[in-house]
């Protein structure tokens, strides 16, 4: 069974490489998904914050793992 364990992690390792990175990702959508629909805000803008939150997730991992090395 070991190897197949070993066939499941370099397959999740193919599409995570950055866990902390994935779990952020998903948070930011859970809560603008919940979030949302309740501001008063136009659905215009509901893209632009998704851009924004991910792109600042983006720079700190990249700042992060920058820091690492």
């Amino acid at each position: 069974m070991s190897w197949l364990k070993s066939i499941f992690r370099e397959i999740f390792g193919l599409f995570v490489d950055d866990g902390s990175f994935a779990i952020a990702i998903l948070v930011w959508l859970a809560l603008l998904w919940l979030a949302l629909p309740h501001l008063p805000i136009p659905a215009v803008w509901h893209g632009v914050i998704l851009f924004a939150g991910l792109i600042a997730i983006l720079i700190e991992s990249a700042l992060r793992r920058a820091r690492q090395r």
